[in-house]
């Protein structure tokens, strides 16, 4: 844990009692603080009354001039689609309102510790390239600690030191909450719409985004769309060290990925991607430029960097390699909530059968038409199921109507077996381009579930399927 001692012997109110709220609470205390936390959630609540030293009161009956900050979960609106109630009240009352990442850098400060702070945000990859880039530190030996937005929130990872680096995943949500985020490296990998609702509009968003790599001591930036592009070309113009990354062969970039050969302008690195297969795809190339553009400023050799991409095995429903059958290879990409995600998924092969649907998002799938062409069919689930069949059948690719995840993937081995005799590596690809929550409690579950059926296929030979859902699989 991060004792936060900036409020010590000062009142603070805490909002928002999850994971990152409960650390919070223990930082506050640890330090000295006075906290007095709520959340509409009884058993949040009943967690954090079991804290020594933490108030649970309704924040809605305090006095809030008695408060020296609002400390608020990432999770909880800040201004848009509305501020929330307990936003409202610490406004009226003068009361700013931060975030844990922002206890964090505001405590790295005070103590005067200039550890590595690598702060890592963008669309899409970041979860999977704040874990690459801890990789390749930790390969190299360094003390690592990773964190934020992925696995173990900042404040409850090891305490500050100089010999720490600390790895932390951000997202808009949190950098928003923290308005002195100076990170000794920033990462904008990409921007692309996402989380509208939360930031109002793109423009906006991508904002939030760009203000954090500004702050930065040194910053890494994505050239791959036009809004990351524009924030490294003002940055050059402003004087601003900028390190340039791009999953293709962009001649701007100082580190970039030409037909999956990661290199660097300098000519003092270069490695095949396909030895890496946790990294497939292009949006992966992006990620590892990302990461060994970071780690070469720890002067790590490129033989250490090369060993410990190819050691790299990903993250969890991020092009997950489940399990492979002959020519089939089966792919958790559950964390595909949107379009833009499963872009990168099917980009990756030239031959896709591909479960996608559940609640689906603004555009649909109509932004990814130019990918059609390598999916040889769709197996369709959950309640989008009628927009996606429409779009699909516009375009001719063959579809099934199969309501749930057992039956697509069933069905999906059968038709690729019978379709790709011959025809090289072929992927039954769970990449659905939507939220899970029309029949999943959240991505992580549905990805467990198709994960564990091929793990069961692969056993037995048979996918376990439901009977209350033998109905399905109608083209």
């Amino acid at each position: 844990m991060i004792p936060v001692t900036i409020f010590k012997d000062e009142t603070i109110a805490v909002f928002g009692l999850g994971g990152s709220g409960l650390a919070t609470l223990e930082a506050l205390v640890a330090g000295g603080a006075q906290v007095i936390a709520y959340d509409d959630n009884a058993a949040s609540c009943a967690k954090a009354s079991a804290i020594e030293g933490v108030s649970v009161k309704d924040l809605r009956k305090a006095d809030w001039t008695g408060f020296a900050a609002l400390v608020l979960a990432p999770g909880v609106p800040l201004t848009h689609p509305e501020p929330h109630w307990s936003v409202k009240l610490a406004q009226q009352a003068g009361v700013e309102v931060i975030g844990d990442v922002e206890l964090f850098c505001r405590q790295r400060r005070a103590l005067g510790i200039d550890c590595p702070f690598i702060a890592i945000t963008g669309t899409n990859g970041k979860s999977t390239t704040t874990a690459l880039v801890s990789h390749l530190l930790g390969d190299a030996g360094l003390d690592v600690q990773m964190g934020g937005n992925i696995g173990t929130p900042i404040l409850a990872l090891e305490p500050l030191s100089p010999d720490r680096v600390y790895v932390i995943e951000v997202s808009s949500y949190q950098i928003d909450l923290a308005p002195t985020i100076n990170p000794s490296i920033g990462l904008l990998l990409n921007v692309s719409a996402d989380h509208l609702d939360r930031h109002g509009d793109l423009l906006n968003y991508a904002r939030i985004k760009a203000r954090m790599i500004t702050s930065s001591d040194l910053a890494v930036v994505g050239l791959d769309d036009r809004l990351t592009a524009n924030v490294a070309s003002n940055m050059r113009l402003k004087g601003k060290p900028v390190v340039t990354i791009s999953g293709f062969g962009n001649e701007r970039a100082m580190m970039a990925a030409p037909d999956g050969i990661l290199q660097s302008m300098e000519g003092d690195f270069l490695f095949n991607l396909d030895q890496a297969r946790a990294l497939r795809g292009t949006h992966n190339a992006q990620n590892a430029a990302a990461a060994v553009a970071i780690a070469r400023q720890f002067d790590i050799t490129p033989a250490s960097l090369s060993r410990a991409l190819i050691s790299f095995g990903g993250l969890a429903h991020r092009m997950e390699e489940v399990g492979v059958e002959g020519r089939l290879v089966f792919i958790n990409d559950s964390k595909a909530t949107n379009a833009d995600a499963a872009a990168r998924a099917l980009a990756a092969f030239k031959h896709v059968h591909w479960i996608l649907g559940g609640k689906a998002k603004d555009g649909g799938i109509e932004s990814l038409i130019d990918y059609f062409p390598r999916v040889d069919h769709a197996y369709l689930i959950g309640e989008a199921t009628d927009l996606f069949a429409e779009t699909l059948a516009r375009h001719n690719v063959a579809f099934s109507r199969c309501e749930h995840m057992d039956i697509a993937l069933e069905k999906a081995i059968v038709v690729a077996k019978t379709d790709h005799d011959g025809a090289g590596e072929v992927a039954i690809l769970l990449s659905p381009a939507c939220a899970s929550f029309d029949q999943f409690p959240n991505f992580m579950v549905r990805g467990d579930q198709f994960r564990q059926a091929v793990v069961t296929y692969l056993e037995t030979g048979s996918v376990p399927v439901d009977p209350d859902h033998a109905r399905g699989g109608q083209a």
